[in-house]
């Protein structure tokens, strides 16, 4: 299983994720400092996650929620993540308007 699909999947079964988009970045980091130092396959990724599970959360509890369900992909096979959290209802929002 690829990275991508790896944490798509745990995302779904950890909470309960109903769309992740995840769009690999890596090429666009490889001659940054950082990227030579991290862990050889680890990626750096773009991801759109929406859950029901972050209703009456902040952004912050919301990433906070993502990185804990992916911690053990943390710094193995993902090196950073860029993200942007949204619950059905303010994804619908944002896709109506």
């Amino acid at each position: 299983m690829d990275a991508i699909t790896t944490i798509k999947a745990t995302l779904q079964e950890k909470i309960g994720a109903t769309i992740v988009e995840i769009e690999d970045r890596s090429d666009l980091h490889k001659h940054h400092q950082g990227h030579h130092n991290a862990p050889v396959g680890s990626g750096h990724y773009d991801a759109i996650v929406v859950a029901s599970s972050f209703a009456g959360k902040t952004t912050m509890q919301q990433h906070r929620m993502v990185y804990a369900a992916l911690s053990d992909q943390m710094q193995t096979t993902i090196h950073a993540l860029s993200l942007q959290t949204y619950t059905p209802e303010q994804w619908s929002q944002r896709s109506s308007s």
